[in-house]
């Protein structure tokens, strides 16, 4: 019983310590600059949060530049304020005018320059989140690329630029991109289909109470009439 029950602790052991270690494999292949939008409908707006670790074991990361579509631009870039750091949307001509609902644009932002001072650069085992909001999106099924550099203090530059194809392995450097989904449904019309419902009921009620009043009513003349007859025998 004694070596039936070591063997078997050793083995949960053993499998749990391969556990970790293989998770601690995937998070760090997975240690990359990510974005991740909060509601990716398209013709809407949406906040992007864009993860950025500092993966150098010397040096900490004082600089993000985030590059923003020009195929499909945004017209709109709000920035969240982020201590210690300051950021700048620059606006560019794009290569090409594009049409946005109706109206050509010629010139849009076109990056986010995100820089920090000497108390708030990223360090080793350390990342970043830095938010905006934009829009509006392009129609569904876009893929938005947004190809993101990082600064260290030692001068040197990651590009996350590389694209990620279906079916190979992951690039080392991918660009954080996102999908967008279809147009969220719009709220007044299903408002208004729900009050359309209400008011059908309400008029139901109305039309059963009255013809339970009707025959209560003959049902009263009925009993009154019986009674006479009665009285009068």
């Amino acid at each position: 019983m004694k070596t039936s029950l070591r063997r078997t602790l050793k083995t949960v052991t053993t499998g749990a310590l391969a556990a970790a270690m293989l998770s601690l494999g995937v998070a760090a292949a997975s240690a990359h600059v990510t974005v991740s939008p909060d509601d990716p409908a398209a013709n809407g707006y949406t906040h992007l949060s864009f993860n950025v670790p500092n993966e150098s074991v010397t040096a900490k990361t004082d600089k993000v530049v985030v590059n923003l579509p020009v195929d499909a631009p945004f017209t709109s870039v709000s920035v969240r304020q982020l201590e210690g750091w300051t950021a700048k949307v620059i606006t560019s001509k794009l290569p090409k005018p594009v049409i946005i609902n109706g109206t050509t644009v010629t010139k849009a932002p076109s990056a986010v320059v995100w820089t920090a001072d000497a108390a708030h650069e990223v360090g080793q085992n350390e990342y970043q989140t830095f938010a905006l909001s934009v829009g509006k999106l392009p129609k569904a099924g876009t893929t938005i690329t947004m190809p993101a550099v990082q600064t260290y203090t030692d001068g040197s530059t990651v590009e996350w630029n590389e694209t990620a194809v279906a079916g190979k392995a992951e690039p080392e450097h991918p660009a954080p991109s996102f999908v967008t989904t279809a147009e969220d449904a719009a709220a007044p019309a299903a408002a208004a289909e729900g009050q359309s419902s209400n008011n059908g009921l309400s008029i139901l009620g109305l039309v059963l109470g009255a013809v339970g009043f009707l025959l209560g009513g003959s049902a009263l003349g009925i009993v009154i009439a019986g009674r006479r007859k009665s009285a009068a025998k």
